[in-house]
């Protein structure tokens, strides 16, 4: 095994191939993104709750309901021979 065996990475470094045993170094940079947790909101305490002012009501706004008109189809009437 050495300069001339093309399995080898000393026989690629001397025919200044790369393959399996001989890898290249990657051109790109691999940049790994850490997630920040976000903070955990702390829930109020039950004074607190008490003290906040209440919240208003909503009111119902539906509107009535409207009746649709209702149209008859036309059909067609069939000519007879007389």
């Amino acid at each position: 095994m050495g300069k001339g065996d093309k399995k080898t990475a000393k026989g690629k470094r001397v025919m200044g191939s790369y393959g399996n045993s001989r890898k290249r170094k990657s051109s790109t940079t691999i940049a790994i993104v850490v997630k920040k947790e976000k903070p955990v909101k702390k829930e109020k305490a039950a004074s607190e709750k008490a003290a906040s002012k209440p919240k208003a009501e909503k009111k119902d706004t539906k509107k009535p309901a409207v009746e649709k008109k209702v149209t008859q189809k036309k059909t067609a009437t069939k000519k007879t021979k007389e």
